[in-house]
């Protein structure tokens, strides 16, 4: 949340904050008596259980804009009414409207929130405040594209190419135990964090198409790629398909296990005590120029959603959150995040 404005539709919105007696810090001191010690323990000075004249409330309310266009508020809305509709949630029943629920959807996935917070600022005991977090992500998981959707997209427009990459969101130091004794399978050796590895499909100019499921990060991307259905899907890819609408995938030297299937393009790997040509060189440049645009979808996402930082929920329902994120960026007109 950031109390400052923000051209075009932006919404719009009130939030509270706790008390802090810091707020006043200096005139209070002066009040009781001690000035020009900033460390000294004010409570054996002052009886806290009595606010200082003057303060009639521990409550403080500012206003605040969340950087995206309303109309992600106004498109997501209407699916939780209709979600609501088809659980047979009775009128008036709710604490939330579902415009309310779309604004605490979308400041979770924007600007990172603390779920104690956004409970704090609805009004919402914190089991309630989790019920409503995961119900507005569920809905817009629902709404994300399959894999499939995502590859006729690309050929519908002409693309060429897309690219595949896979990226590490940091979580909580998650323990769960992996194939062997002793192995953590969400922490990856590569980035030395806990994470969970995504997938993600992007167009030629960076733009992320698919988001797979959340896959532990340990997992190799070749494997995660394997395990969330990219790789059958990539196998068949322009089986059948005119030729014209052929699609070629872009990876990197990791997706070892792709680099046969006829859609594939990966760069030239070193040879063992050898050195690679110069054509080779020459390729592998070119090829890194053009898959470069796939991690700068995954920086997007991570750059515009404050969720993606580092997420504290359920690991294996990450993708969740990547999804409704996905959607956000690609529906609702996401900039980048508002300035501290």
């Amino acid at each position: 949340m950031h109390p400052s404005s923000c051209s075009g539709a932006r919404l719009r919105l009130r939030a509270t904050e706790p008390f802090r007696a810091s707020c006043c810090a200096r005139p209070w001191l002066e009040d009781v008596g001690i000035q020009g010690n900033p460390l000294v323990d004010i409570r054996a000075a002052y009886d806290f259980s009595v606010l200082p004249r003057g303060f009639g409330s521990a409550i403080v309310t500012y206003a605040a804009v969340l950087p995206v266009d309303r109309a992600a508020a106004e498109w997501l809305s209407p699916k939780l009414a209709a979600h609501r509709r088809a659980i047979g949630t009775r009128k008036g029943t709710r604490h939330l409207t579902p415009w309310n629920h779309a604004v605490y959807t979308l400041r979770f996935l924007i600007d990172g929130i603390r779920i104690k917070q956004l409970g704090r600022d609805y009004a919402l005991p914190k089991t309630t405040a989790y019920t409503y977090l995961w119900e507005g992500l569920e809905v817009l998981a629902a709404c994300a594209p399959t894999l499939h959707d995502a590859i006729d997209a690309a050929r519908s427009v002409g693309d060429a190419h897309i690219g595949l990459d896979g990226t590490l969101i940091p979580t909580n130091r998650v323990k769960v135990e992996g194939p062997s004794e002793g192995c953590d399978r969400f922490y990856s050796g590569k980035h030395h964090r806990h994470g969970a590895n995504l997938q993600v499909l992007s167009t030629p100019d960076g733009f992320p198409l698919w988001i797979g499921d959340a896959r532990p990060g340990r997992e190799h991307d070749s494997t995660a790629a394997h395990r969330t259905g990219v790789e059958d899907e990539i196998a068949l890819l322009n089986i059948g398909v005119p030729q014209e609408q052929h699609l070629l995938v872009l990876v990197y030297l990791g997706y070892e296990k792709l680099r046969d299937f006829p859609a594939v393009r990966a760069p030239h790997k070193k040879p063992k005590g050898g050195s690679l040509t110069e054509v080779q060189r020459s390729y592998n440049r070119l090829h890194g120029a053009l898959r470069a645009l796939a991690e700068k979808a995954n920086a997007d996402l991570k750059v515009r959603f404050a969720c993606l930082d580092k997420v504290s929920l359920d690991p294996w329902r990450i993708s969740y959150q990547a999804g409704g994120c996905f959607l956000n960026f690609r529906c609702g007109g996401v900039t980048t995040r508002l300035p501290d």
